[in-house]
């Protein structure tokens, strides 16, 4: 019964990842952004729609306050009389184009023409939408005049713009 001179070695303290703990949280950071990714996507979207609605507030009201002022447009000679300022949404195939013009004497002068790629409009009735100089209304009658604005590939996703009978744009 010999003893033996055999010590305990200890353990060996391996640093590191195992190839298993690489790609999992390699997958876990891949799910993650899909969905990050797919969120901002679609805020993207929505965003465009928005901006693309405001856009289209501004350009109402501009005719709008010109109409109430008076404004004549360059192009629009002093005998001439303005008669009002219209919103035109352009009839194509996917409308996405629309113009500001001043009526002046019977002849439309362009003030803005406008195209917006990948947006779609709807064409509300009456189209144009006149706004009559120095405060005397607009040519809708007693329904609000709404304009749908949505994505033109999808679809999915809309938001209106309501011009009021008595003027107000919402």
């Amino acid at each position: 019964m010999g003893i033996s001179n055999y010590k305990k070695q200890p353990p060996i303290n391996k640093k590191g990842y195992t190839l298993i703990e690489i790609l999992v949280s390699l997958s876990v950071i891949g799910i993650i952004f899909s969905f990050g990714y797919a969120s901002f996507r679609d805020f993207s979207r929505r965003q465009a729609i928005a901006d693309t609605a405001k856009m289209i507030q501004g350009d109402l009201r501009f005719a709008q306050q010109n109409a109430i002022a008076g404004q004549k447009p360059e192009g629009c000679g002093a005998s001439n009389t303005l008669e009002s300022y219209s919103f035109n949404i352009i009839r194509a195939a996917a409308p996405s184009e629309y113009s500001v013009e001043a009526n002046c004497g019977g002849t439309p002068i362009s003030v803005k023409d406008v195209s917006i790629p990948g947006i779609s409009l709807s064409i509300p009735s009456p189209n144009p939408l006149k706004f009559k100089v120095l405060g005397q209304g607009t040519n809708i009658g007693d329904a609000d005049w709404i304009l749908t604005v949505s994505r033109e590939v999808t679809g999915d996703r809309s938001t209106t713009v309501t011009v009021t009978s008595g003027g107000e744009i919402k």
